[in-house]
């Protein structure tokens, strides 16, 4: 994709406000995420406040209803019901992997909730849609809600609608920059001098970069993402053929894994790794025992997370992963997508109120709106026009980073073939990172699924 897809919504809107407004990461107000019920807005549901009593039934991948994202998701549910008191909604929230693992009990069952969290990429939503358990929405209706271009696609169908997309996902390291400044080291220019960077952390009594293997899916996107850095623009259609014609043979797949493995070897993750999960990650770095952290823009809300010390929060800083050697990739190649969302299921008891509450949270003074003036996520809906001048300077890094995007990757790996193909590349990760298969066996691994 060598056009700046996102830039042409983003580089104008969100980058000029920012420069406009002025402000810097000094100024940013340390207790955003605490201070979201505050930033919602009222706005007409035209539902019948005085009608029959309704209760909505959620299934969220948002457990944590304190801070973040799941902060934000409860404020517009909260929200909701004052403006209509006749609506209760209930709340079922898991983490990704136990969720997605109840999702599938769901799916088989006779009752499916009324709205569903869903990610819009072909290893999860297609064979739902295919398998009709979701709603079909109208396009019309989001006319004016300002989705960046292409970000609904995965959530389509045969020109149909069957979700709506949360976020602009954008996979990177968070570094601390105190940490990297006490100790004279610079921010990785190619992956050599990170895996060079990893051992000297070490030497330093610390954890180089944290990773959540345990929940798979991350390793599959660290290899994507050097991928991506490898091959640019090409390497989505490239990965699409390689897995419909069960033929990986292509030598950007065998140089990236094997670079992860070398990674491995060398010790840039911390001990344990592969079976260490989200949760346990995120707390090695933001405890200050990991200098780096690999995962996405949805953790920028690290930064006004109160229950993070300031010494942490205060230096925290995001690059982008570094080009191999040769790769084609630099600092406008970017791994990214539109992943999470959610969805009405067909089979929803409250249908059209659930319709009506996934609307009401998407208008763009709604799930925008708050998450992007609180620091927890870039949604993927055009934030621009709610700039501050108080974004954190991880905000202002994250969105100056996918403004200057000339190739943005899509869909990762595992999520681009069928829920074989996914659970195939998530298993097979997992043994690559503990050293149970090589290269070779992970790559013929991935041919074999549905031959």
């Amino acid at each position: 994709m060598k056009k700046k897809i996102l830039s042409l919504l983003l580089a104008a809107a969100m980058v000029a406000s920012l420069t406009a407004c002025g402000g810097s990461a000094d100024n940013a107000n340390s207790d955003q995420t605490a201070n979201v019920p505050a930033q919602e807005e009222s706005a007409p549901t035209n539902s019948d406040a005085a009608g029959e009593p309704v209760t909505l039934k959620v299934f969220s991948n948002l457990p944590d209803r304190t801070s973040g994202q799941g902060l934000v998701e409860q404020t517009l549910f909260d929200a909701y019901m004052d403006e209509n008191p006749n609506v209760t909604i209930e709340v079922e929230a898991l983490d990704d992997e136990a969720y997605k693992t109840k999702f599938k009990a769901y799916a088989s069952g006779s009752q499916m909730p009324d709205l569903v969290n869903v990610w819009g990429q072909p290893g999860f939503l297609d064979e739902v849609m295919e398998a009709g358990l979701l709603a079909e929405l109208n396009p019309d209706d989001y006319a004016d809600y300002n989705f960046l271009p292409g970000s609904l696609d995965g959530f389509s169908k045969d020109g149909r609608l069957y979700g709506l997309s949360r976020n602009t996902d954008v996979m990177c390291f968070y570094y601390n920059q105190k940490i990297f400044e006490d100790n004279g080291w610079e921010v990785p220019q190619t992956y050599e001098e990170l895996l060079d960077l990893g051992e000297k952390v070490r030497a330093a009594g610390l954890q180089p970069v944290s990773m959540f293997g345990g929940d798979k899916w991350s390793l599959y996107i660290y290899i994507h993402d050097i991928e991506e850095q490898l091959d640019g623009s090409g390497i989505m259609a490239k990965t699409s053929n390689a897995i419909k014609n069960h033929d990986f043979s292509d030598p950007t797949f065998k140089q990236a894994t094997e670079l992860f493995v070398e990674a491995v070897d060398r010790g840039l993750f911390q001990n344990g790794f592969e079976s260490n999960d989200g949760g346990t990650a995120k707390n090695l770095f933001t405890n200050g025992q990991a200098a780096m952290y690999y995962t996405g823009s949805w953790e920028m809300s690290m930064v006004t997370d109160q229950d993070i010390p300031d010494e942490i929060r205060e230096n925290i800083r995001v690059f982008l992963m570094p080009v191999p050697e040769g790769g084609k990739g630099d600092a406008t190649t970017i791994t990214a997508w539109h992943g999470g969302g959610y969805a009405v299921t067909e089979s929803a008891a409250n249908k059209e109120e659930a319709i009506k509450l996934l609307n009401y949270m998407f208008r763009p003074e709604g799930w925008t709106k708050i998450a992007w003036e609180n620091g927890v996520c870039m949604s993927a809906q055009n934030f621009g026009d709610f700039a501050t001048g108080s974004e954190t300077e991880v905000q202002k890094q994250l969105m100056q980073l996918v403004a200057d995007a000339t190739d943005l990757s899509g869909t990762p790996l595992g999520d681009l073939g069928s829920s074989e193909f996914k659970t195939i590349c998530e298993d097979k990760s997992q043994e690559l990172a503990a050293g149970k298969i090589s290269a070779d066996d992970y790559l013929r691994a991935l041919e074999a699924v549905g031959q």
